[in-house]
């Protein structure tokens, strides 16, 4: 049967999805398109060059797996970059951007008719403070699989403000998951990479605000101009613009110039742009003219990369046990682990005692609802499967994939040796098996605990999270 460019990427996206998480697949190959087959060379379009160097430096081995087992062994994979409207733009860009840049030196107002709207009247100020946090920064920004991508491009936006294609760069994601920090720390970059570059952080409310000002004062042209005059906008929490007709239509036309002009653009958000209700259309299309990044929760071994940075930036020390304690039972938000750590040393320092796990879990009691304390045979399965990276349901399936077997027979076997259920409950766990299939499972697990070093740590590093929440 003769095959096109669709069905052998197809095929090939089939492998991909088995082979990584989730979120990466969602992120870095379901935007590809597949434009032609030919001698034995399968040619993608890809969104842009970033996109492009990132498959090359982090999946061109599966990859070329992959086309090899669709193409035989001589497939090649080739690359077709979009080229979008910001490229067939980018010349009217610069030549705007030089024609601006004679008329106001970066970083400066241009003449004392356009007004500061971050200025106290009466206090003559020509510089444009930035706005930012000083303390948020790249190197205090852990990275992991919940924010890489916004961070990646977040860095590749400060060597180059305006001029890749992650412009705007929209950071969405729920409350407290670093999106404001990540925002600072672009921002922080470019003025630490590029000084002459003029960077301006502002809250939406704040923006609001200034817009209510400037027209009762008579001066939205003043506010508009000092506006243009910015390298870098960063606008937080855009989705508060919604319903609010005049700022919309203020900040379209100042979107519209900056982009124009080839300066940089950063939002955020608490969701996408497709979600955000209340908003214009046309300011919803520009929105998504870049790059929409999202930032999820972090993982555990993220959330105890980030705590021990906190804690040694405060410069005390924290029982592991502890640390791995608060990171477990807090999961859905940065700003939570921050709110336990200073709990906690504010207890310390009241109480004059030292942070221990009965203080802890004090503290944590007013985070948390409820913290685990029984552990069950779904939990396991949940936690088996998440560590695995495969659907709960392919556990208590019929496929006999290895790597599907291997996560059901630990969990078989985690379930044995952690709960109180008897072999043919643990069995009904599993799609209604009977307790000879658990009984070789636990076996099979044994086996390989006794010859693979290597599985033999995964099973006590799933065995020390489980004790974690029986801590409680």
């Amino acid at each position: 049967m003769t095959r096109d460019h669709t069905t052998v990427w197809d095929s090939c996206l089939q492998t991909i999805r088995r082979n990584v998480n989730t979120q990466s697949f969602k992120t870095w190959f379901e935007p590809i398109r597949p434009v032609r087959l030919a001698d034995e060379a399968l040619t993608i379009q890809v969104p842009n060059k970033f996109f492009y160097e990132w498959l090359e430096e982090h999946y061109v081995h599966l990859l070329k797996t992959t086309i090899r087992e669709e193409l035989g062994s001589k497939g090649r994979l080739e690359y077709q970059i979009f080229m979008g409207r910001q490229a067939a733009m980018k010349k009217n860009n610069e030549d705007r951007e030089k024609s601006s840049k004679k008329d106001a030196e970066p970083g400066f107002i241009a003449g004392s008719q356009i007004k500061n709207p971050f200025v106290i009247p009466g206090i003559k100020k020509l510089k444009i403070d930035s706005q930012l946090n000083s303390n948020y920064l790249f190197t205090n920004y852990i990275e992991g699989d919940c924010n890489r991508l916004a961070r990646s491009a977040g860095q590749a936006i400060a060597k180059n403000p305006g001029g890749t294609a992650f412009n705007p760069l929209v950071i969405f994601g729920d409350v407290g998951l670093g999106k404001t920090h990540l925002a600072h720390a672009i921002g922080n970059e470019v003025l630490q990479q590029l000084p002459n570059k003029t960077v301006l952080y502002v809250s939406s409310e704040k923006f609001t605000n200034q817009i209510i000002q400037s027209i009762k004062n008579n001066a939205v042209n003043d506010f508009v101009n000092f506006y243009q005059l910015v390298d870098v906008l960063i606008v937080d929490d855009i989705q508060f613009l919604a319903n609010k007709q005049k700022t919309q239509e203020i900040f379209f036309h100042i979107f519209n110039q900056l982009h124009q002009n080839g300066k940089q653009i950063i939002l955020t958000s608490d969701r996408p742009p497709k979600d955000m209700n209340g908003m214009e259309e046309r300011l919803l299309s520009r929105f998504k003219w870049g790059l929409s990044a999202d930032v999820q929760a972090p993982d555990l071994e993220t959330r105890i990369a980030i705590l021990e940075s906190k804690i040694s930036k405060e410069g005390f020390n924290l029982p592991s046990d502890v640390i791995e304690f608060i990171c477990y039972n807090i999961k859905s938000s940065i700003r939570e682990l921050e709110g336990v750590l200073v709990s906690l040393v504010a207890q310390s320092s009241l109480n004059r005692r030292e942070i221990d796990m009965d203080l802890t879990k004090r503290v944590i009691q007013n985070f948390v609802n409820q913290i685990n304390k029984e552990i069950t045979v779904d939990f396991i399965q949940e936690l088996v499967a998440e560590h695995f990276n495969v659907p709960v349901e392919k556990l208590k399936g019929q496929t006999r994939k290895r790597s599907i077997v291997v996560a059901r027979q630990l969990s078989m076997y985690l379930a044995k040796k952690m709960t109180d259920k008897s072999l043919k409950a643990i069995g009904e766990n599993f799609g209604g098996r009977d307790h000879s299939t658990v009984i070789y499972s636990c076996t099979a697990v044994q086996n390989l605990l006794d010859t693979d070093a290597v599985f033999k740590d995964t099973v006590a590093e799933l065995e020390k999270k489980i004790q974690l929440s029986l801590n409680g």
